[in-house]
């Protein structure tokens, strides 16, 4: 079913796809958080658990993975990272907290930088792998379902942008750029190619990764699931080999959706999806982002705070965070909007993934609509950073002080 330009819209998919490869270095489980969630397998001793978005704050311990590379004093490990700040030579090269490069983003000077590479640094994930070090392996534009960005009808460049700023209230969160990508424009309205997220088709049809869409618990009777196009689709698919003794990554996320509030709870949700492969044993469809209700992030889900308070199709929103952040962006007051409503956002989210150290995975950030090619969603990626401490949970919860 069609809608037009002012009602249409479509299912929002970030999709976090993290194949796990277990090296040499070692394997097993690292005693986890307490949050009742997917389970991940950490290494060869066990599974782990996945990833629990709790809603507004539910979840246990991130990360986990295996105990891995242990240091030995005196002998460097280049497959190893020292973390920055926690005081300690996790590298073993004799120098406390001289971590991994920083701020690499700070050559890229276009919104419109179409090199995968470059986005992989605008999250911060600067250091390439040369097979011994840890580090970006691969990056690729891709489709949702991970089809090759130039199949037909293909992926709008439009649909991808690594963004300084998005409106004057947020910032990138590490660095000098952040991630975007959108079913419509990533791009803030001062940006060259800028189109209302009300009504911008960009043109582009593909499929949704396998399994999706979930239908959502907390919307019943609401059937979107035989529904297998993707409208829109665009995802950033990174390779990438964990340092030996890396337990955990984690990154930022802030998703914007036009869909609010008119379609909470229609065949036209919009949906923020983690999926990890191989799949955690409970998760639904191996998908490990969801809130205490197992719901999906998204236009139904508990971390929607940058918004009006109000109720929506018997939903209660709080909206605790206000609407600042949406100033700027396309999603707030729009003069072209004859409904004159404000949409929202989640505001800065931080998930935190258990890995095995040493192994190689994959990471697919992708965003499409459902249903139809109009009312778009957008969402910022930034701040990828490792741990070697963590549980076998990971988690999902509100940055409490973003940049």
């Amino acid at each position: 079913m069609a809608r037009s330009a002012l009602t249409a819209l479509g299912t929002f998919g970030l999709v976090i796809i993290a194949a796990a490869a277990l090296s040499c270095s070692g394997a097993g489980n690292s005693n986890g958080g307490t949050a009742a969630a997917a389970g991940v397998g950490g290494g060869g001793g066990g599974s782990g658990g996945g990833l629990n978005i709790g809603g507004n704050g539910n979840g246990g311990s991130g990360g986990g993975g295996s105990p891995g590379w242990t240091c030995t004093p005196g002998k460097p490990e280049p497959g190893a990272i020292d973390i920055p700040g926690n005081g300690k030579d996790d590298d073993c090269d004799g120098t406390a907290d001289n971590g991994p490069p920083a701020n690499c983003d700070s050559a890229i000077t276009k919104v419109e930088d179409n090199d995968p590479m470059n986005a992989a640094r605008a999250i911060g994930l600067c250091q390439v792998s040369d097979g011994v070090k840890w580090g970006v392996i691969e990056a690729k534009y891709v489709k949702a379902d991970g089809a090759p960005e130039s199949t037909a009808p293909p992926v709008n460049p439009l649909q991808h942008g690594l963004l300084a700023k998005f409106g004057p209230n947020v910032n990138a969160q590490e660095g000098t750029r952040m991630l975007g990508l959108s079913s419509g424009t990533a791009r803030q309205p001062s940006d060259s190619g800028y189109q209302s997220p009300g009504g911008f088709d960009a043109k582009s049809m593909g499929t949704v990764p396998p399994g999706f869409p979930i239908d959502s618990p907390s919307c019943p009777g609401v059937q979107t699931a035989n529904d297998k196009k993707a409208w829109n689709p665009v995802a950033l698919e990174l390779k990438i080999k964990a340092p030996l003794n890396a337990k955990s990554f984690k990154f930022n996320f802030d998703f914007y959706t036009f869909e609010f509030p008119v379609y909470v709870c229609s065949q036209y949700n919009d949906f923020f999806v983690a999926l990890q492969s191989p799949a955690p044993p409970s998760a639904l469809q191996g998908n490990i982002s969801f809130d205490s209700q197992k719901n999906p992030v998204s236009v139904n889900n508990g971390f929607l705070e940058v918004c009006q308070p109000q109720t929506a199709k018997g939903k209660t929103f709080p909206c605790a965070l206000g609407t600042a952040q949406l100033d700027g962006t396309g999603f707030g007051a729009d003069p072209t909007d004859p409904l004159g409503q404000l949409h929202a956002a989640t505001g800065w989210l931080e998930t935190v993934s258990p890995v095995s150290g040493g192994s190689e995975f994959t990471l697919r950030f992708a965003i499409w609509d459902m249903g139809d090619p109009v009312l778009d969603s957008t969402v910022l990626i930034d701040n990828f950073t490792w741990s070697t401490e963590g549980g076998d949970i990971p988690v999902t919860n509100p940055v409490p002080v973003p940049k």
